[in-house]
């Protein structure tokens, strides 16, 4: 059966409290995270990708529902810890909150002009899907080769621009678009994780410039 197609504003409203609550979430988790062993936080970091694919596949057949996008937002919340500890560390707790802050500021300033203008954003998709790709593959040889100050400036810059990409479109392509009741948890997943990813970057970004100073 054919699920309903919600109303523009009903849309917006149903997809951001459903973001706010996965961000509440994983704010939780990152504090369960704070008590778990390092070997437990490694094996959530294999549960959390596997869930990834699982929402895609299954995204493609039936819906995900919320309750899924909760376990992935606490658990993804429990595996940002040790990202959120090392950046605390080395930049300050201030520094890691202004980068939230950043990070919020951008989502919202993206997201707010990806749903007022009659502007089509589509058409980043292929850059965003190469962009990303190229991410992936930097990050990989940089697992076994480290990067220059350059290199790393660079990745990181796109990185932060991908994901601002990302945003104008997933939100554009909402508005614009729409999307069944039932498509809302992975419209919801997807924005979640444009935010995360954005504010790992934005993190990254702050972690260059202060290597930068020394």
């Amino acid at each position: 059966m054919q699920s309903v197609v919600l109303t523009r504003h009903s849309l917006l409203a149903r997809v951001f409290f459903g973001l706010f609550l996965s961000l509440v979430t994983a704010a939780a988790g990152v504090c369960a995270g704070t008590y778990m062993p390092p070997a437990v936080v490694g094996a959530l970091m294999l549960v959390e990708l596997v869930m990834i694919f699982a929402a895609m596949f299954l995204q493609r057949r039936r819906a995900i529902g919320m309750p899924f996008v909760m376990l992935f937002t606490f658990i993804s919340g429990v595996t940002l810890w040790p990202a959120i500890s090392y950046y605390t560390g080395v930049l300050g707790p201030a520094a890691v909150l202004k980068a939230l802050a950043v990070s919020a500021v951008a989502f919202l300033v993206a997201a707010a002009v990806a749903s007022r203008t009659s502007f089509d954003f589509t058409f980043l998709g292929g850059f965003l899907l190469i962009g990303l790709v190229a991410l992936l593959l930097m990050g990989l040889v940089a697992f076994f080769v480290p990067f220059s100050s350059t290199v790393n400036l660079v990745y990181t810059l796109v990185g932060v621009a991908v994901f601002v990409g990302y945003v104008l479109f997933d939100v554009n392509r909402l508005v614009h678009d729409g999307v069944g009741e039932q498509q809302v948890p992975w419209v919801v997943l997807s924005l979640y994780l444009d935010f995360v990813n954005l504010f790992l970057f934005v993190l990254r970004l702050m972690g260059v410039f202060q290597s930068d100073r020394r």
